[in-house]
């Protein structure tokens, strides 16, 4: 089943496909280390529950997430919306304790990508592992606490959808 929606960006959604999810903070917020570990625990809760987790990366002003929806209850993948609401909304209250502030933490959309090769996959792998490398805040790709990803294994062709 695919479907399409719109908020300011276009969503396409399709079963049996991974995606590439950015999110970023509001008006370029910087969240702290402990706020990143949040945020990277909030991120790997939802592995197994509602989402195989591939790969992510927390940023101080963004997250880069690599993940394929899992089927929920009613046999069907979770959708995306409800995806990125339980993470962003789970995070957001915990930061926002965390420091102490009030109002939105992220943007309110997201920015993602539907996987349609596994060179695709790969290249979205190894831009989340190298993303703080570039970004000059790790050496190597082991060196970022706040990066994830799983541990090299055969994946399921059914993993990538196509359009």
């Amino acid at each position: 089943m695919s479907t399409y929606y719109r908020r300011n960006l276009p969503h396409i959604e399709k079963d049996g496909s991974s995606y590439f999810v950015t999110f970023s903070t509001k008006e370029g917020i910087v969240l702290t280390e402990e706020a990143r570990t949040l945020v990277f625990d909030h991120c790997l809760f939802e592995n197994n529950r509602k989402v195989h987790l591939h790969a992510f990366v927390v940023m101080p002003d963004h997250v880069h997430m690599l993940f394929t929806p899992l089927e929920g209850p009613r046999g069907y993948a979770y959708e995306l919306a409800e995806i990125m609401r339980g993470i962003k909304g789970a995070s957001s209250h915990s930061v926002n304790k965390l420091m102490r502030r009030m109002g939105a933490l992220w943007q309110p959309e997201s920015f993602d990508r539907i996987i349609r090769s596994d060179d695709d996959f790969e290249y979205r792998m190894i831009y989340i592992v190298q993303n703080p490398i570039a970004a000059k805040l790790a050496k190597g790709p082991d060196d970022y606490r706040w990066a994830w990803q799983e541990s090299a294994q055969p994946r399921a062709a059914a993993v990538h959808g196509s359009i």
